[in-house]
């Protein structure tokens, strides 16, 4: 069984590079709706998003590049369907004044496995 989690841990880093990658290359407003599933949920400044239709508009216009982060820690249920990982993260950003910026903090995800084999996070 441990060979399977090895490959599902592996599948979720994947990801999580594709994820970040992606806000690297085409920002953020698009790397989280792809990265989205259709269900998923956000958790942001105490309110919650919820749907990717919420995502998307919450998101819209907000092309950031800025954001980096790595999984510290990846865990898969032994039915391979979902997973959760967490770390830190590092946002950076120019403020209203045009001067740089960096905001750092933790973040928690949780994967599922879609009908296609792929993952798609559901909270972030």
């Amino acid at each position: 069984m441990h060979n399977k989690i090895d490959q599902w841990k592996e599948e979720i880093r994947q990801t999580e590079k594709a994820f970040a990658d992606m806000v690297a290359e085409e920002g953020l407003h698009k790397a989280f709706v792809t990265f989205a599933a259709d269900d998923a949920v956000l958790l942001r400044n105490d309110k919650l998003f919820m749907g990717k239709a919420a995502i998307d508009s919450l998101y819209a216009g907000y092309d950031s590049k800025g954001l980096t982060w790595s999984p510290e820690h990846i865990e898969v249920a032994a039915s391979g369907d979902l997973a959760y990982t967490y770390g830190y993260y590092t946002n950076t950003y120019t403020d209203e004044d045009g001067n740089e910026q960096q905001s750092t903090g933790v973040f928690h995800s949780v994967w599922k496995r879609q009908k296609d084999g792929s993952w798609k996070y559901v909270w972030d």
